[in-house]
């Protein structure tokens, strides 16, 4: 489908139409597409796709508090502190003492995290490549220029 927005201003109905149209499809594609990737989880591997963001989040930024890792995922303290306990009882996470503020603890990974995130990572990426190197050089060009994008909405407010 191709979409031709209006840019002559908020104004314009038949351009908010489009847009609302366009935003619509793409959040159906996107779903999708996060729906299709998780089915390509190992299935030795029993956590949420919340607990492997978790995951994600301390292989990139390493050290977190509790609080740190609830404000990137968006979620409420109290439902972090949860995801966190799992991921600690099943050993993919650390929790140490705070070196500054002693009603903290810090979360890191674990080696069995580390090396869970990186297979889940291999098996995913595998899947995508696959669906991939089937696609025209232009609609992978397409995607390419689409990923600055897609970035810049899913870290906006």
């Amino acid at each position: 489908m191709t979409y031709a927005i209006d840019m002559s201003g908020p104004s314009s109905t038949s351009g908010t139409s489009r847009t609302s149209e366009l935003a619509s499809e793409l959040r159906l594609a996107v779903m999708r597409l996060r729906r299709r990737l998780a089915l390509e989880q190992h299935p030795d591997n029993e956590l949420s796709l919340g607990a492997m963001a978790v995951l994600a989040l301390l292989f990139r930024d390493d050290t977190q508090t509790v609080g740190d890792l609830a404000r990137a995922e968006r979620v409420k303290p109290p439902s972090m502190t949860r995801t966190v306990n799992c991921l600690t009882e099943g050993g993919y996470v650390v929790r140490t003492d705070h070196p500054g503020d002693g009603r903290q603890t810090l979360i890191s990974l674990s080696d069995r995290g580390r090396v869970t995130l990186l297979a889940d990572r291999r098996r995913r990426d595998a899947w995508l490549h696959h669906r991939l190197v089937a696609m025209s050089a232009e609609d992978l060009r397409t995607l390419e220029r689409a990923l600055p994008l897609l970035d810049q909405l899913a870290s906006s407010d």
